[in-house]
């Protein structure tokens, strides 16, 4: 299963958000350039290293209470225009308090996630996923982790910082971003 692309011209933020709604069983995400990009369902495989890793971040916030996690179904508008649904997610208190609560937070949050995860499933375009990452970085996320369970591959992605490539870690650190978390790889590898 590959993703589609549209090219919708002139589709606004407001016109992307009618179409998610009317099209609440498709995911969907906008490019910076205006197009709509369809993503299929992910494989069962892909699915239970999703929870994994929704689970490991999940326990961690619960302990620190440092911030709001979010699934893949979650969209950011990224400050280049493009609507993106990160696997997983993270942002600071800091940052999500700063939204208005009656409109910011029940959108597609105009804010930059502090943390991004994105599972290479059998279907993505390791290149693509690669393109997505560095279009996170350069629009503010702080860090971001490509796992590519095939080959056991980690590529970490921190602002100002080249990309580091892992070759099957056990473990990955939240480093300064998430205090003390740190991602077991077992059951995603």
């Amino acid at each position: 299963m590959n993703t589609i692309t549209l090219n919708i011209p002139n589709l606004s933020a407001k016109g992307f958000v009618e179409l998610c709604e009317a099209n609440q069983n498709l995911q969907l995400e906008r490019a910076a350039t205006g197009e709509v990009i369809v993503m299929p369902p992910t494989y069962p495989w892909t699915g239970k290293k999703n929870f994994s890793l929704i689970g490991q971040l999940d326990a961690w916030n619960e302990r620190t209470g440092l911030g709001i996690g979010f699934d893949s179904s979650t969209g950011f508008t990224l400050s280049n225009g493009a609507v993106k649904s990160p696997d997983v997610s993270w942002v600071s208190n800091q940052q999500w308090d700063a939204l208005t609560q009656t409109q910011q937070q029940q959108e597609f949050s105009p804010v930059a996630p502090d943390f991004v995860v994105e599972l290479r499933s059998e279907s993505d375009s390791l290149k693509k996923l690669q393109e997505k990452m560095q279009e996170y970085i350069d629009n503010g996320v702080r860090l971001g982790w490509l796992i590519d369970p095939k080959t056991k591959t980690v590529e970490i992605y921190r602002q100002g910082c080249d990309v580091e490539v892992l070759q099957s870690p056990y473990s990955l650190s939240g480093e300064d971003v998430l205090p003390g978390f740190e991602l077991n790889l077992n059951k995603i590898w």
